[in-house]
C-alpha cells in the first residue's frame, strides 16, 4: 500500500503538499469515489486513480543513488580496458542505473545514478542552472583579485563562464583550500577556470549537486536520497515538466 500523496506526487502532478491541496480540493477519484482524506492509502497496482477527470498513470519504478566516488574510478558504465569503473562500487539494484554526469578519474564525491531519464535531464541541462559546489585544493593561495575574477566570470577556450561563488577556506603549507559552486557544467571547469588564474587543482571533491549533499558518506559508501533530498529532486523534475524547458 501507498500513500495517495505520494503515488500522487511519483507521477509527477505535484510534490506532496500539493497532491494534498488536490485532495482536500475534492479533485481526485479513486476507483470512481472522490477521496478528501489526506492519509488514504491505495493498491498503486489495483486501484485506479484520477485527478480533474483524468486517469493517473503510476510512475515507472524508479531507484536513486548517492555514492561517494573515491579517485580512480572512471564515471562510466564499462571501459574496453577493464580499468575499474564507479558501476562496481554500487549493490545489486532492480534495474540498470546510471551516472548522472561524470567525475574525472582522479577526482571525488557525489556522484548520482538514476533510471529516470527525465530527473536526469533536470540536472545536467546546461539551461537549467543545476548549482554543483566543490571543495579544491589548489597551489598557491588566489588573491583577491583572482578570486574576484572568477567570481565575476573569465574567459576560457570554450568562451566566458558564468559568474561563480568562490572562498578560501583555509591554507595549508602554503597552499589554499578553496569551495566554489557553479551553475554550469563544462568539461573539466573547475580545474580549467582555476589553472586560468595561475592556481592548478591538486585535489578535487564534489561536494553538492543541486539538492543533493555528501555529507558523512565515506569515499566508496552509497545510500539514497533522504526523503527531504528525494522531495526536492521530484518538485524539481515536475517544475521543470510543467515549464517545457
Amino acid at each position: 500500500m501507498e500513500r495517495l500523496n505520494k503515488f500522487l506526487a511519483a507521477a509527477g502532478l505535484a510534490s506532496r503538499r500539493g497532491a494534498d491541496t488536490l485532495i482536500a480540493a475534492g479533485r481526485v477519484k479513486v476507483n470512481g469515489a472522490v477521496v478528501r482524506e489526506l492519509g488514504t492509502q491505495l493498491d498503486p497496482a489495483a486501484d485506479r486513480v484520477e485527478v480533474d477527470g483524468r486517469p493517473v498513470v503510476p510512475a515507472p519504478q524508479y531507484e536513486y543513488l548517492i555514492l561517494h566516488k573515491p579517485p580512480g574510478y572512471l564515471t562510466t558504465v564499462s571501459d574496453p580496458f577493464d580499468r575499474p569503473t564507479v558501476m562496481k562500487l554500487l549493490p545489486h539494484t532492480k534495474t540498470r542505473i546510471y551516472p548522472v554526469g561524470r567525475l574525472d578519474l582522479d577526482t571525488s564525491g557525489l556522484l548520482f545514478f538514476t533510471n529516470d531519464g527525465a530527473l536526469a535531464l533536470a540536472l545536467t541541462h546546461p539551461r537549467h542552472w543545476i548549482e554543483k559546489e566543490y571543495r579544491a585544493l589548489v597551489a598557491g593561495v588566489p588573491s583577491a583579485g583572482q578570486l574576484e575574477q572568477l567570481r565575476r566570470g573569465i574567459r576560457l577556450e570554450d568562451g566566458m563562464t558564468a559568474p561563480a561563488k568562490i572562498a578560501i577556506e583555509r591554507v595549508e603549507n602554503g597552499n589554499a583550500m578553496v569551495r566554489i559552486i557553479l551553475r554550469e557544467g563544462r568539461k573539466r571547469q573547475v580545474k580549467r577556470m582555476l589553472q586560468a588564474v595561475g592556481h592548478p587543482v591538486r585535489t578535487l571533491q564534489r561536494l553538492r549537486m543541486g539538492p543533493l549533499c555528501l555529507g558523512e558518506l565515506q569515499p566508496g559508501q552509497y545510500r539514497p536520497p533522504t526523503p527531504e533530498e528525494l522531495a526536492q529532486l521530484l518538485e524539481l523534475k515536475a517544475e521543470l515538466g510543467r515549464s517545457g524547458r
